[in-house]
């Protein structure tokens, strides 16, 4: 009660300092307690925040775990379906020919044009083009012969046994000539492609190590 008279005993509020001492003391505790009040609560808001934020990642923290959790469960398979994978790459590369076996089949793919009835104009190689494990060997195929025998060769090659795609038809016939002698002066890119034997990919392996390393 002496408090309460204190304090209705004060006539200026801006001359404090001249209150009752445990007016002053009941004052400065009053501040001090909103001062931290304030304070509590702000710093309680922005955990408050912060910990929502965090609540909002735990599905996405949850589907992460889940999904490390099954690809360990099944990391010894997928290393046996690596290996698999490797082998089987390893052996649909053999079936490519090889570099002599190459040449062979050229001469196969000019043997079935001429079988088909037209005439070899240009058979020219164009350089090789390297990959990780096969060369693509390209060549420039000229023939002369009719809308039918062109037809059929094209048929012809895909039928080869190695694998041959043809790229770039191109009649380069003028049309006087065509109409005269109903023949097609046919150009074609045909692609072919062999396997690296061992020597040239340790080579290429010694070229560039960073690849030979992730082989």
């Amino acid at each position: 009660m002496n408090l309460i008279k204190d304090l209705q005993s004060i006539d200026d509020p801006n001359n404090l300092g001249s209150a009752p001492l445990n007016v002053r003391i009941t004052l400065l505790a009053l501040i001090v307690v909103a001062v931290l009040g304030a304070a509590y609560y702000l710093d309680i808001q922005s955990l408050q925040v912060q910990l929502e934020a965090e609540r909002a990642k735990e599905p996405t923290f949850k589907d992460q775990i889940v999904e490390k959790q099954q690809l360990a469960a099944n990391l010894e398979a997928y290393k046996a379906q690596l290996v698999e994978m490797e082998q089987t790459l390893q052996s649909i590369l053999r079936q490519l020919p090889n570099k002599k076996e190459i040449e062979n089949l050229i001469v196969d793919v000019a043997q079935t044009s001429l079988a088909d009835g037209l005439k070899n104009v240009q058979i020219q190689a164009l350089p090789e083009v390297h990959f990780d494990y096969y060369a693509e060997a390209p060549y420039v195929l000229r023939f002369q012969g009719t809308y039918h025998q062109l037809a059929k060769f094209v048929s012809d090659a895909s039928a080869l046994p190695r694998i041959i795609t043809l790229h770039n038809f191109a009649t380069i016939t003028p049309a006087a000539d065509f109409a005269k002698n109903k023949e097609l002066d046919l150009k074609i890119t045909a692609k072919t492609y062999r396997y690296l034997d061992d020597e040239e990919l340790k080579q290429k392996a010694a070229a560039n190590p960073a690849a030979g390393a992730k082989r």
